[in-house]
């Protein structure tokens, strides 16, 4: 069942988008070559708890993390460990946070050091799909718009869309209806209407779509180990253009926050 969330709701939303952005926004700082995941882990945690929220992912349907780390070859769900980052790898990091019980979900890639020309193309794409999705997430059109945009964009630069993890709907629960493929056929499913809060989260792959999942259980990565990449908003449905809750150009970080990132990379070698 879709739930049309209020003004009210989705006020509660934005206050939470803004901890999620300023997470992200201090992760930029700390991610390096020699950065383990796991520290990445532990200092988003403490992060968002300084903010006095809630890292929704921890213990979420049993996951033992307060993010997800996926690196490389890694599709979603990546456990935070000792990997130490290197140049070249790509990770995506996904988080989500609970504010005075608001939900905001959103994951960010990032490079680290340079890149090959093939990485690079893929982080380009998968953002430009994930733009292109949005654009098509208005009242009116439907589900299947969405999917159909991103699917038709990353296939025309040679990369295939993950099919197994799809976006979906978020507000009192970190996953409601409906769900939000990233491939599909224009003009087909669900009615976009106004007030539905969905997630859009475009998982590409450089080679084949298709997933294997790790050990525990959670840990999704491309079956033939190439490359994947993945970008995620939040976003509210509205009539002319979808309102992004999970833009991280519209916040920045106070002075306070600066100085604790600052006193938290010297005192654990950062």
């Amino acid at each position: 069942m879709i739930k049309l969330k209020t003004e009210k709701d989705i006020e509660k939303m934005r206050l939470s988008a803004e901890v999620l952005c300023q997470t992200h926004l201090a992760l930029k700082k700390v991610i390096r070559s020699g950065v383990s995941t796991k520290q990445l882990d532990e200092f988003a945690h403490d992060f968002m708890i300084y903010k006095k929220s809630v890292p929704a992912q921890l213990n979420y349907e049993g996951f033992p993390f307060s993010l997800c780390t996926s690196v490389n070859d890694e599709i979603c769900h990546g456990f935070p460990s000792n990997y130490k980052l290197k140049d070249g790898d790509i990770i995506s990091i996904d988080n989500v946070v609970n504010l005075n019980g608001g939900l905001a979900d959103s994951c960010w890639s990032y490079a680290v050091g340079e890149l090959s020309d093939e990485n690079q193309k893929l982080m380009e794409v998968t953002l430009e799909s994930l733009k292109r999705g949005i654009k098509e997430a208005k009242s009116g059109n439907r589900i299947g718009d969405i999917g159909n945009a991103i699917e038709s964009y990353v296939t025309s630069n040679g990369f295939s869309v993950v099919r197994d993890f799809v976006g979906h709907g978020i507000g009192d629960q970190m996953h409601e209806d409906p769900q939000v493929p990233h491939y599909g056929k224009a003009h087909r499913g669900q009615r976009l209407e106004n007030m539905m809060v969905i997630t859009i989260e475009p998982m590409i792959n450089i080679g084949d779509w298709k997933c294997t999942i790790d050990e525990n259980g959670w840990t999704a990565r491309t079956k033939d180990h190439s490359m994947s990449c993945q970008f995620e908003h939040q976003i509210v449905i509205r009539d002319d253009e979808a309102e992004i809750l999970t833009d991280q150009s519209k916040y920045s970080l106070t002075e306070e926050d600066e100085k604790r990132i600052e006193i938290y990379k010297n005192k654990n070698n950062l």
